[in-house]
């Protein structure tokens, strides 16, 4: 069952950077590539629960701040140690200049 819920604003993420979003006592990761396309995943690292809010963003990945775990948030695949388990990813959509993900 799809639940779109609205993200953030378009213009609230940066190209190549991340924006945190809570809902329903979950935190995400919005994303804007720089293709200008827009990804959704958890927004906590897999290995210790760190948010990614203030990790780095770059040619596709996040890296977190705390142990430098790198993710490729287009598909959640955990690129390098200590992180070894997959970021969960979401559906996104844009409408009207705003970002919905499905968080179902």
């Amino acid at each position: 069952m799809t639940q779109w819920v609205e993200a953030c604003a378009v213009d609230a993420v940066d190209e190549e950077d991340l924006t945190r979003f809570d809902h329903d006592g979950r935190t995400f990761a919005i994303y804007r590539s720089p293709e200008d396309e827009f990804f959704a995943t958890d927004g906590l690292c897999t290995h210790e629960h760190v948010h990614l809010e203030d990790g780095l963003v770059m040619d596709h990945i996040i890296e977190c701040p705390k142990h430098n775990g790198r993710f490729d948030y287009r598909t959640g695949e955990a690129k390098g140690a200590p992180a070894c388990i997959n970021l969960k990813t979401y559906p996104v959509k844009v409408e009207d200049g705003r970002v919905f993900i499905d968080v179902a």
